[in-house]
């Protein structure tokens, strides 16, 4: 009833999930990844034991095969299941039950597993993988992810419609403000077009959540502080003529608009002086 992909980073620190389906709030059942441990999707019939008991087993350095084998193993369901599992290095794994619903299958490969059940067809495991293969592995997992699921999508993706979807993506002290490690966790429970909509949604986290790229950071000095003084205050922000006062002023009026994750004491990241000046 779904098809999903299980992920990891290039460079090993992210683990995530990108999944859709005919199915209400698919995001809430599919979905389960620990920081530095492994990620993994359970669908068709799924079996949400799977999840920690999954977690537990990557945690404690059984391979991504070994756990599907144990979890499927133990499981008097398992001709109805679907499972993928990537870990923290090799290659991912995939399960189909012979009772799951055609089209099914999966296909995997060092640090992914790719799998579906009640789709248009193979074709769809197949975009998803040539996606997740042709995508450059310096970018944002969340956005690797999501690119093989649209890419499923595209080719026809679960053979009922469309429903619902859902990104999460683990990394250490990834979340917001560093007090997590939920680095993305953003779904889509009912939509007509779940896969697109997540992207909108992506691009908004990206936004809110992105801390700014140092390289491109401008120094709030000369005619630039000036500028960002004057605008601030226009909008009701204001502070002393100090370095001090001007990043305070921009702590408020950033804080009030969710922008404070890309905020940076005496410098401006270009994204949040665009906000700026456009407010």
């Amino acid at each position: 009833m779904t098809f999903s992909i299980v992920g990891r980073s290039a460079d090993g620190t992210e683990f995530g999930v990108a999944v859709a389906s005919k199915f209400l709030a698919v995001g809430v059942a599919v979905p389960a990844a620990e920081a530095g441990v492994g990620a993994l999707a359970t669908q068709s019939y799924a079996n949400l034991a799977y999840r920690p008991q999954g977690l537990t087993m990557l945690r404690t350095g059984t391979t991504a095969a070994g756990t599907v084998a144990g979890l499927t193993a133990a499981d008097p369901g398992r001709p109805t299941r679907q499972l993928g599992i990537v870990g923290a290095t090799g290659h991912g794994a995939t399960f189909t039950g012979d009772d799951c619903n055609a089209w099914a299958g999966g296909r995997t490969g060092d640090g992914y597993a790719i799998q579906g059940n009640i789709l248009t067809g193979p074709e769809v495991v197949e975009a998803m993988e040539r996606a997740w293969l042709g995508s450059d592995p310096a970018l944002p997992l969340a956005r690797r992810l999501h690119a093989a699921l649209r890419a499923g999508d595209d080719a026809g993706g679960d053979k009922r419609g469309r429903q619902s979807a859902a990104v999460l993506v683990v990394s250490p002290d990834g979340g917001y403000g560093g007090g997590s490690d939920v680095a993305v966790d953003v779904r889509v429970d009912d939509h007509a077009a779940p896969v697109t909509e997540l992207g909108r949604l992506l691009d908004l986290h990206e936004l809110y959540f992105t801390r700014p790229d140092p390289d491109t950071l401008l120094p709030l000095t000369g005619s630039l502080a000036d500028e960002v003084r004057e605008r601030l205050a226009a909008l009701g922000h204001t502070g002393d003529d100090t370095a001090t006062g001007l990043d305070a002023a921009i702590g408020v009026w950033a804080g009030i608009e969710n922008y404070e994750e890309r905020i940076v004491p005496g410098l401006i990241d270009p994204v949040v002086l665009d906000l700026l000046r456009r407010a």
